[in-house]
């Protein structure tokens, strides 16, 4: 009797792992890199502009929202952004119960990841659908959400050690992000079957391009933390919008902001790539 419970159990469980995988799933997950794309896409205009000294937008999220919005049919723009962005949390999801793509897929920090990046997406498309639907004002720039996490953080028992180490955290993983870009990692979860040379050269350029710039950006962003939790001054602490600016500050001038730019807007059609050819 036991072994037959156990049994109906574990077909139970294949099957809502199989649900999990199935079309839904997938197509959720291609809604919500795809909407990933745009946000990359408009934040990587709103910088290029930024670099040429025509932005007024912030340079994030909400500056890409508020773009969105402006624009015809922005309603209905934001509203299909919220849905994708939903979407991608639904993929995370169901990535932190049955596990991901790949021989470490169903690793318990692969499962954590997902975790993580499931619950950013629900705060993200939240915060679109609410714009869409009027009933939130227009959401918080990152630069000041980044100081307000960082003050909050500082005024806890061991405050500074907790943001220095978040800081470190985000540094390594942008170098993370940057180094895996540059060696192509991406390529063992699309689907290159039957694309000519040209288009997997297309491919690799936003792949690599995008990838790199994302990833020098996390790693200054980091650095800025780490600043913050030395010299205890959460206004130190830069979000994206903050720390693109600074790129304009370096010896390179303007010039570096701009490469960066094109870079995240790169990633931002490496995103439809994944959109496309991803294997979910």
């Amino acid at each position: 009797m036991e072994t037959s419970a156990m049994s109906r159990f574990g077909r139970t469980r294949s099957r809502a792992r199989r649900a999990a995988k199935g079309s839904v799933t997938e197509g959720a997950a291609r809604a919500g890199l795809t909407a990933r794309g745009v946000i990359y896409l408009l934040v990587g205009v709103l910088a290029l502009r930024i670099a040429f000294g025509d932005g007024h937008e912030q340079a994030d999220r909400s500056g890409a929202l508020a773009t969105l919005s402006h624009t015809p049919f922005g309603a209905v723009l934001l509203w299909a952004l919220g849905a994708g962005l939903a979407g991608m949390a639904l993929w995370r999801l169901s990535e932190t119960v049955f596990g991901s793509v790949g021989p470490d897929g169903r690793k318990p920090v692969k499962r954590l990841q997902a975790a993580v990046r499931c619950a950013f997406y629900v705060s993200a498309a939240w915060s679109v659908l609410a714009l869409a639907a009027g009933t939130g004002g227009r959401p918080r720039s990152s630069d000041q959400q980044s100081r307000d996490v960082t003050a909050r953080a500082l005024a806890v028992p061991a405050g500074q050690w907790l943001v220095g180490a978040a800081g470190v955290g985000i540094a390594v993983a942008g170098v993370c992000i940057g180094v895996q870009a540059l060696r192509r990692s991406y390529r063992d979860k699309l689907d290159l079957g039957g694309l000519s040379r040209t288009t997997r050269r297309l491919v690799d350029v936003t792949g690599v391009g995008g990838g790199t710039a994302r990833g020098v950006v996390f790693a200054a962003a980091g650095v800025f933390a780490v600043r913050a939790a030395v010299d205890f001054r959460p206004q130190q602490a830069k979000g994206l919008d903050d720390t693109l600016r600074s790129f304009a500050g370096t010896p390179a001038g303007p010039w570096l902001l701009a490469l960066v730019a094109a870079g995240l807007a790169l990633f931002g059609l490496f995103s439809f790539v994944l959109a496309r050819l991803r294997r979910v």
